[in-house]
């Protein structure tokens, strides 16, 4: 299958309706829309910290003296994260149409190599704001304390890197990516993660992940069934009390919540 040809080309009618079915999890739009923004979210948040050095002292020395910048980096790589999620979940919905166990296997990898990156945003956020509430010099000290401590995701951490190589193989035995897309994929095995870690040569990986599948995005939205006027009313409904949450919360912290 090319790259022009529509995704279920390489399989018969029946599973290509399935795919397309609305309300199959997580659908085409919002699978399509998270291949798009979660490669851009994530390499955006690497791109925020470049400039400063990608271990923790130096993280949390730029976080220091460029708290709008650091939390706008982190804040917008976690989201990366979670927004990624939908798309790894309909990228496997494509790779189970060629094979059930490689869509099992490749799935359940990728999706707990982000959530363990999430568990450490959590840990992220938590030692910047040690930065303001009590020094850089305590936050520096504490991330370093507890840097080996455990926590039942430090063992989950293979997963992470066998998790891409696992979906860069299948989308391209299933013809769901060509070759140099699919190498391209598999790059984020080499991506750093963990505690405070920024931006390094590494993170190159990243920018393969855009490669791959910003591109398989947008032909995924591109062959995706209209949406209901009901559909867009419930989106245009979350956006407006989003863009009413965002400021009240801003304004009033105790009272949202």
């Amino acid at each position: 299958m090319t790259l022009d040809q529509p995704l279920s080309a390489s399989f018969d009618r029946d599973h290509a309706i399935q795919l397309n079915d609305r309300a199959a999890f997580p659908g085409p739009w919002i699978g399509g829309t998270s291949l798009i923004l979660g490669p851009l979210l994530l390499l955006t948040g690497a791109l925020l910290r470049i400039q400063f050095h990608f271990f923790f002292p130096q993280q949390l020395a730029a976080f220091e003296s460029h708290p709008a910048l650091i939390t706008a980096a982190y804040s917008v790589y976690a989201l990366g994260n979670v927004v990624l999620c939908f798309g790894i979940l309909y990228l496997v919905a494509l790779i189970r149409q060629w094979d059930r166990v490689w869509a099992f296997w490749a799935g359940m990898l990728v999706l707990t190599g982000l959530f363990t990156r999430t568990f450490h945003a959590g840990i992220d956020h938590m030692a910047l704001q040690l930065v303001q509430v009590q020094s850089l010099d305590s936050a520096t000290k504490a991330v370093s304390d507890s840097y080996k401590v455990f926590h039942i995701f430090r063992y989950l951490n293979g997963y992470i890197m066998m998790g891409w190589l696992c979906v860069a193989i299948a989308t391209y035995r299933a013809r769901i990516l060509s070759l140099p897309m699919a190498i391209a994929l598999g790059l984020m095995v080499i991506v750093p993660f963990g505690t405070l870690k920024g931006t390094e040569i590494r993170s190159i990986g990243l920018i393969g992940l855009c490669i791959a599948l910003i591109p398989l995005g947008i032909r995924v939205l591109k062959q995706a069934p209209p949406l209901s006027r009901r559909a867009k009313l419930w989106i245009a409904i979350f956006i407006i009390v989003e863009l009413i949450f965002v400021p009240l919360s801003i304004l009033y912290p105790a009272l949202m919540n």
